[in-house]
C-alpha cells in the first residue's frame, strides 16, 4: 500500500506523537511533516501543515509495533496487515472530514472510521 519498505519509528514518545486517522500509523509531528504517511501518501501531509493536522490526531490509545504485518495475527486482527511495518495506535479518537474521506474514495482506498 505504502511507497516505503517501512515507516519511520517515532524518534520520541512524548506529547508530540500523532496517529494517522486512516491507518493509525504513529510518528512525531515533525516526522509526518517531513515525510508524510507511508501508508497514505495521497494525503500529502508533508506538503501542507493544515492537512497534517486534519489527517492525524494526538488522541489515541495503545501502541503496537509490527515488523512483519503481513505475517502477524495481531496485525490481521487490528486490520493493519497490508500496511508497512511500523508503530500503530490500537485505536484513535476522531474521523477524517468528508473532504478527506472523498479523497480516499478518489484513490480507491477504503476508509473505515476506527
Amino acid at each position: 500500500m505504502g511507497g516505503a519498505d517501512a515507516a519511520q519509528v517515532p524518534t520520541s514518545f512524548g506529547r508530540e506523537l500523532r496517529a494517522c486517522l486512516r491507518c493509525r500509523l504513529i510518528k512525531t509531528y515533525d516526522q509526518f511533516y517531513k515525510n508524510g504517511c507511508e501508508n497514505c501518501p495521497f494525503f500529502n501531509m508533508d506538503q501542507e501543515n493544515e492537512r497534517l493536522l486534519d489527517c492525524t490526531t494526538a488522541s489515541f490509545t495503545g501502541l503496537i509495533s509490527s515488523m512483519d504485518p503481513s505475517n502477524s495475527w495481531a496485525a490481521r486482527w487490528l486490520r493493519i496487515s497490508k500496511f508497512v511495518p511500523g508503530c500503530y495506535a490500537l485505536s484513535v479518537t476522531g474521523e477524517l472530514s468528508e473532504e478527506l474521506q472523498n479523497l480516499c474514495e478518489d484513490n480507491n482506498i477504503k476508509y473505515v472510521p476506527r
